[in-house]
């Protein structure tokens, strides 16, 4: 008897290590499910800013990430709750979306900025050349009343 408590208390203990969610039939790479997320955030980011965009695009973000990724609906939710059973890893990933979702910031910053100066430099270019022009017409002006 004095055996058989340690052995069943062990094999417990074993069978509690068994993962709550099993693993999806057609599992989706972790780098791939990585890149649905990012895909999701934006174009969910797109539809609360500015769904102007996506209704005159007619883009739906689950159906557009759908044929994008040659997924279905069941697929995307099993494998969601698959990488969310693992909360540390799961954690990692939308940490992967976030870095991405920050240098993507950046660079449109970066853009908006040159193009900025790019607009500033075409203006003074226009006001350097109306005065330009301002002065011929006042040389012509009076060149003529002579």
């Amino acid at each position: 008897m004095k055996k058989i408590v340690p052995f069943l208390a062990i094999f417990t203990f074993l069978g509690c290590k068994e993962d709550l969610v099993k693993q999806p039939k057609h599992l989706i790479e972790r780098s791939q499910m990585v890149n649905i997320m990012y895909d999701l955030s934006l174009l969910e980011a797109i539809k609360y800013q500015n769904p102007a965009v996506l209704d005159s695009n007619q883009i739906r973000p689950k159906q557009f990430i759908y044929k994008k990724y040659k997924i279905d609906s069941l697929q995307l939710a099993q494998n969601n709750v698959y990488y969310a059973s693992d909360y540390k890893n799961y954690k990692i990933m939308f940490d992967e979306v976030v870095k991405r979702i920050e240098n993507d910031k950046k660079k449109a910053s970066a853009l908006i900025k040159a193009e900025e100066k790019k607009n500033k430099l075409r203006l003074a270019n226009l006001k350097k050349k109306k005065q330009q022009d301002v002065k011929v017409k006042d040389s012509l002006q009076t060149n003529r009343k002579k």
